[in-house]
Parts: C-alpha cells; sequence; structure tokens
C-alpha cells in the first residue's frame, strides 16, 4: 500500500483525474497519489501524452512536421464524416 498506514482513517481526494489520499486531520499539502484515471482505449493519459508530444514539437522538426500531418488529417476525416 506505499506510504498509506494500515488502519488510519483516511479523505479522498479527486483532482484532475489523480485520487489522492491523505489522514484525516493532516495538511492538504501531505495527501499522496493513489491513482490515476485510466483510458480504456489504450491505457495512457491521453491529456498528458498530447501535451507533452505538443510541447516536444516545438523543438524537434520533425515531429512537428508528424503533429501537422496528424491535425491535417483528423480535420479532413472530421469534414468527411460530417
Amino acid at each position: 500500500m506505499g506510504s498509506l498506514k494500515p488502519g488510519a482513517t483516511y479523505i479522498y481526494e479527486k483532482s484532475n483525474g489523480v485520487t489522492y489520499a491523505r489522514e484525516v486531520g493532516a495538511d492538504p499539502n501531505t495527501r499522496t497519489p493513489i491513482g490515476w484515471d485510466y483510458n480504456p482505449v489504450n491505457g495512457h493519459f491521453v491529456n498528458d501524452f498530447w501535451k507533452d508530444v505538443i510541447e516536444e514539437s516545438q523543438t524537434n522538426p520533425a515531429l512537428q512536421k508528424a503533429v501537422d500531418r496528424v491535425i491535417i488529417l483528423y480535420k479532413l476525416s472530421k469534414e468527411r464524416y460530417e
């Protein structure tokens, strides 16, 4: 169970797809992440993944070209099925 203490009473909080636990009465800044939202399509944190890809593409020309192509393909695909 990681850093959680057996037998302790916990408050569970969820924020931005992360579930946290902290002992009752403890400072909220001491909370510990214990779970993350799961995307059943691929098991990754999709929003974080694409955020990282876009950020990395700012300094990686090959990745920027690939991102641009994905955007174009996505927009063309949406137009086709609308």
